[in-house]
Order: C-alpha cells, then sequence, then structure tokens
C-alpha cells in the first residue's frame, strides 16, 4: 500500500493541478457564433486585460496623492556617544556640557490644511477615472471590429472553398465524360487534357485556400488570446452575409460619439487643470503639526535609558514662496500654449473624422454597386453554363465552350463573394466612423 501511495500521491497533485488550470482558462465553447467570438474576446484578449490593468493602476496612483489629505505620522530616533564633551568657560572654569551618552526619539504628526498639490489631486481624479474608461472602451471598439471582419473574412474563404469544391466536383465529371468520349471516338484527346489541366488548376486553387484558411484561423486566434495550437470551430449557422450589408447613408457623422474625441476632450480638462495648479502654486502651503519627544542622556551607558526627559509641542507651519526667479509664470504660460495645441488637436481630429466618414462612405456605395454587380453577373453565369452544359451533351457546343463558361461561373462567384466582404468591411468602417460601435451593439 506504502508502494502504491508514493506513485500515486504525484498523478494526484498533477490531476488536481490541472483542474484548476482548466478552469482557470476558460476555452471557447464548439461552434461559436459571431457574439461568441466577440464576449471571448472582450474577456481575453491581452490588449484589454492591459487596458483593465490600466484602470487599475490608476485607481491605486489616484489613492496614493489622495493620501496626502491624511494625517502623516513619523517617526525619527538617534544615538550618539560623545568622544569629547563641548566645554564653557564660567568664571575662569572649563565646564563641560552635556552628557556623554544621548538618545531621541521623537513622533511628529503633520495634517496638509492648504496645499495646491493635494488640490490638484482632488480635482484630476474624475478625470483619470474618465480617461482609463475611454482607453478600456476604445479598446472594446477596436476589438468588436476587428473580430467581426476576421470572422466575416473566414466566412468568406469557408464560402470560396465550397464553390472551389462544387467546381472541383463539375470538372471531375466533365473529365469522366470527355475521357469516355475520347476512348469510343467521338472527340479527340485535347477534351479531357484540357479537363485535366482545368482540375489539376482547381486543385491547386483548393490548396492555396486551404493554407490562406488556416492562415485566418491563426490571425483570429491571436485576437482571441488563444494559442495556436488550440482548435477553434466557428458556427456560420443562420450567417447570412446579405442580410447584414444594409447601412442608413442618411445617418450624419456626430463627432461627439467618437471615444477618440471624448479623449482628447479629457486630455484638454486635466491640462485645464494643469494650468490651475501653475496658478494655485502662488499659494502658501499650510500644515498643522504636533510632536512629542523622548529624550535620554547619561554618562554611563548602562544608565542611559533609566530617566527620560519628555517634550512636545503643537502648532501650525506657514510656507509662503516670494520669488522663484520667475519659473510659475513660465510654467503657467508653458500649460496655456499646451491647453492651445490641444485645441488645434481636437480640430485636427474633427477633419480625420470627417475625411474619415467620407472615405468609408465612398467605399461603401463604391462596394454596393460591385456587389450588385457582381451578384448579377453570377445569375448571367449560371444561366450561361446551364445552357451551355445541355449544348454540350447534345453536342451542339464545342468542350472549349464548355470550359469558358465554367470559368466564367466561378470567377463570377469568387468575385461576387469577395465583393460581399468588401461591403461588410466598409459598413464596420462607417459605422465605426459613426461612432456607433459600442459593447452594447
Amino acid at each position: 500500500m506504502k508502494y502504491r501511495f508514493k506513485y500515486l500521491l504525484p498523478l494526484l497533485f498533477c490531476a488536481i493541478t490541472g483542474t484548476s488550470i482548466a478552469q482557470s482558462q476558460p476555452e471557447l465553447g464548439s461552434n461559436a457564433t459571431l457574439d461568441d467570438l466577440i464576449s471571448y474576446a472582450l474577456r481575453n484578449k491581452i490588449d484589454l486585460k492591459q487596458a483593465q490593468l490600466d484602470k487599475e493602476i490608476g485607481e491605486k496612483e489616484i489613492a496614493s496623492a489622495l493620501s496626502g489629505w491624511l494625517p502623516q505620522i513619523n517617526a525619527t530616533g538617534n544615538i550618539a556617544h560623545a568622544l569629547q564633551l563641548p566645554t564653557v568657560n564660567i568664571g575662569g572654569n572649563d565646564i563641560a556640557m552635556g552628557q556623554k551618552n544621548t538618545t531621541a526619539l521623537t513622533f511628529q504628526a503633520e495634517q496638509a490644511i492648504l496645499s495646491p498639490q493635494l488640490f490638484q489631486a482632488s480635482k484630476a481624479s474624475k478625470f483619470v477615472r474618465e480617461k482609463n474608461d475611454l482607453n478600456v472602451e476604445s479598446t472594446k471598439i477596436n476589438t468588436i471590429v476587428d473580430v467581426s471582419k476576421a470572422y466575416y473574412d473566414i466566412l468568406t474563404t469557408e464560402e470560396q472553398i465550397k464553390i472551389i469544391n462544387e467546381n472541383i466536383a463539375r470538372l471531375e465529371r466533365q473529365l469522366t465524360e470527355a475521357t469516355s468520349r475520347y476512348e469510343v471516338g467521338l472527340v479527340d484527346k485535347t477534351d479531357f487534357k484540357r479537363a485535366q489541366i482545368s482540375l489539376n488548376n482547381a486543385k491547386a486553387s483548393l490548396k492555396s485556400a486551404t493554407e490562406n484558411r488556416k492562415f485566418k484561423y491563426d490571425y483570429l486566434k491571436s485576437i482571441l488570446n488563444i494559442p495556436t495550437e488550440s482548435n477553434v470551430s466557428l458556427s456560420f449557422a443562420n450567417q447570412s452575409m446579405e442580410s447584414n450589408i444594409l447601412l442608413d447613408t442618411a445617418e450624419l457623422v456626430q463627432v461627439a460619439n467618437r471615444v477618440e474625441y471624448k479623449q482628447i476632450q479629457n486630455l484638454q480638462e486635466i491640462q485645464k487643470l494643469n494650468t490651475q495648479y501653475q496658478k494655485w502654486n502662488f499659494l502658501p502651503k499650510l500644515n498643522a503639526f504636533a510632536n512629542y519627544g523622548m529624550n535620554y542622556r547619561d554618562n554611563e551607558f548602562s544608565n542611559l535609558y533609566n530617566n527620560n526627559i519628555p517634550s512636545s509641542s503643537v502648532g501650525l507651519s506657514l510656507s509662503v514662496p516670494i520669488f522663484q526667479g520667475g519659473k510659475r509664470i513660465h510654467e503657467i504660460r508653458k500649460s496655456e500654449l499646451q491647453e492651445q495645441r490641444i485645441e488645434l488637436d481636437l480640430q485636427n481630429l474633427e477633419n480625420q473624422i470627417s475625411a474619415q466618414y467620407s472615405a468609408a462612405m465612398a467605399s461603401y456605395r463604391a462596394n454596393m454597386n460591385e456587389w450588385r454587380n457582381a451578384k448579377g453577373n453570377m445569375e448571367l453565369s449560371e444561366e450561361v453554363y446551364n445552357t451551355i452544359k445541355l449544348q454540350y451533351d447534345a453536342g451542339v457546343k464545342t468542350y472549349l465552350e464548355l470550359m469558358t463558361a465554367e470559368t466564367d461561373l466561378k470567377t463570377s462567384q469568387l468575385n461576387y463573394l469577395n465583393s460581399l466582404y468588401a461591403v461588410l468591411v466598409s459598413k464596420l468602417d462607417i459605422q465605426k466612423a459613426l461612432g456607433t460601435v459600442t459593447t452594447n451593439n
């Protein structure tokens, strides 16, 4: 029993440890939808974890700065042994002053009453919290957009692979038919050789699309903070790309809705507070204090702590800055210039947002036109292919014409998917430019 227990204990420990690690790192469920991916990313993406940590760090910085309003209590102590005592001459005689061994322990409490630095810390706390909240919100918005684009990119690639597989299936049937016709002497060998070439090209395209899909899954894993070697299973059920492309193009851009605009406004408020702080530096600093000291002295070290001679006091300390070489004036002017610069940053951002929205809207409308055209071409290509296939089977059309129709069909189908993905991406860009992408929608 002892022998078995000796080897069972490490296995049991490993099992418990593995279970706790698995519980601390929840995995993404199988057949994950877009909403599942976004929810997982908002919980696990490294950028968001860093933003949350920055927010917690900011709270500690605020608490540290505001702690100055609480009483500050300090203790100082010293012990000294005089090798030679100072003397004073009284009546022609040198008299030693003091005793050889001395020690003192002093406790002092200070309470700030007037302090420009603490005034600034109190006023700035809400702006620092707002800054950290906006940083988290900005990271969430970028995460939602990135995950959505990656998901639709994979969905497009999956559809492309389906189209290529359908194309391969058709080409394999055509190769079989062409080979049979050649063997019975109805056609020469060029038809089935062309079919073989087309089939080889289709299989090469499938290989490229499959490799490309692997990269896109790896990119999605990097966004989700999932190890590359882990498997991710996505669900595309009830995910109609066409149903998600419509957008109200009459909606006007509201610059104030953009999180970037709010971030610069927040910096502007902080800078205004910094200017006020530089003006507060003309104020005096006023502190209340109380101290208590214990003093021991004796010529013999063994008797040093036999007798305590205490001392204590309370009072106010006032520090009035009178002249500092013009430093405070220069700091005020510098802070005012920084306010003006931030105001220009705000104006520049407004122009950038307007240009970004205009570019996104132009791209969306152009991609919509491309998508409508591609959809029409795909439907026409299907009709043409079906007609020529019937005519080829009847011996009216040549195999070359059938291959041309097959190529046109595949090209139009792929163009349709690419244009549809482009519409979805440009729609996301518009929503981001409008500031309507939030964690709630």
